[in-house]
């Protein structure tokens, strides 16, 4: 089995204006450096649209009619002063949710060995009931759900290495008992959550704040001290990872200090992790980058890395 590589055309339809850190270039810059030959093995699929339904496991109901609902038919719509409408938002924040399901059917069903999603508009800061921080809905925590209701998989982890911390998933998993999160991020920082006394509900979430400036080291020792120890104790059945980086040294949104050499290390970390753990079920979903080459030359490293795995998984 191969990597699978999900992505959909109407990411770059998702128009964020002028400026914008979160813009359609980077879909476009990720795209071309995975054309590289060492990915020519790489399955490749459209991502299915998500219904309404899927989309309401990680959110009310009401919340994603609302948000859909306030799609302009022309020119811009501003959620909050960071996440912005256009037309053509509401095709890519349905098609970038259904990419993380149409992921995590392919690796259940056993047609892929793992999966990485390519997707905008991000997802991680999207709470139950709010969108907030370039992000709409929660496409890792609707991806997570569906891997319950589909398929069974009720112990269901995220991991998250994007510089900002994932108060949404956070947020959607607090009351979950058979859900866990964890998350590495410069503290402080947008969005302000984070602090090491956030542990859940069920003490199922596990965040790592790194102080600005702080680099590989002090990454590396919260995967290997903290995340891992706790994803081993929870044992879970499917992993999901947030896979932003901006916390490579070149980014413009943040002052960690990662490079391309640190994000291939968590991503055999956790590879490693989701074969002990769980049959190798993982699924990766971008989230941010937002300095265009680092982030294209930062998913080559991860999807490099996932790819080898696959490699390993079928020889």
């Amino acid at each position: 089995m191969t990597t699978l590589l999900v992505t959909h055309a109407s990411a770059t339809g998702h128009d964020t204006g002028d400026g914008h850190p979160e813009q359609p270039d980077r879909i476009r810059h990720v795209l071309k450096a995975l054309e590289q030959p060492v990915f020519a093995q790489l399955q490749r699929v459209a991502a299915r649209t998500a219904t309404l339904d899927q989309m309401a496991r990680a959110h009310p109901r009401a919340f994603v009619e609302a948000v859909l609902r306030a799609v302009p038919e022309q020119g811009f719509r501003s959620i909050d002063a960071d996440t912005i409408l256009s037309p053509g938002s509401g095709a890519a924040i349905a098609d970038a949710a259904g990419a993380v399901i149409t992921a995590v059917d392919a690796v259940a069903g056993g047609t892929a060995a793992n999966a990485f999603c390519a997707v905008r508009p991000p997802g991680h800061h999207a709470e139950s009931t709010r969108a907030m921080g370039f992000c709409l809905v929660n496409n890792v925590a609707i991806g997570a759900l569906h891997a319950r209701a589909a398929y069974g998989y009720r112990r269901i982890a995220v991991v998250d290495f994007d510089v900002h911390h994932g108060n949404g998933t956070q947020d959607i998993f607090w009351n979950d008992p058979e859900a866990f999160y964890a998350s590495t991020h410069q503290f402080p920082n947008y969005p302000g959550t984070g602090a090491r006394r956030e542990q859940g509900a069920h003490a199922n979430v596990v965040n790592v704040p790194i102080r600005p400036g702080g680099g590989g080291d002090p990454f590396r020792a919260g995967f290997m001290d903290e995340i891992l120890p706790a994803l081993t104790v929870f044992k879970p059945d499917f992993i999901l990872v947030s896979a932003g980086f901006d916390a490579h040294k070149d980014d413009p949104l943040a002052d960690l200090h990662l490079t391309e050499t640190d994000f291939a290390w968590a991503t055999a970390s956790l590879v490693k992790a989701s074969r002990e753990l769980c049959g190798g079920r993982l699924v990766s979903v971008l989230e941010g980058g937002y300095n265009l080459d680092a982030l294209a030359e930062s998913v080559v490293a991860h999807v490099q890395t996932l790819q080898e795995a696959g490699h390993e998984a079928g020889a």
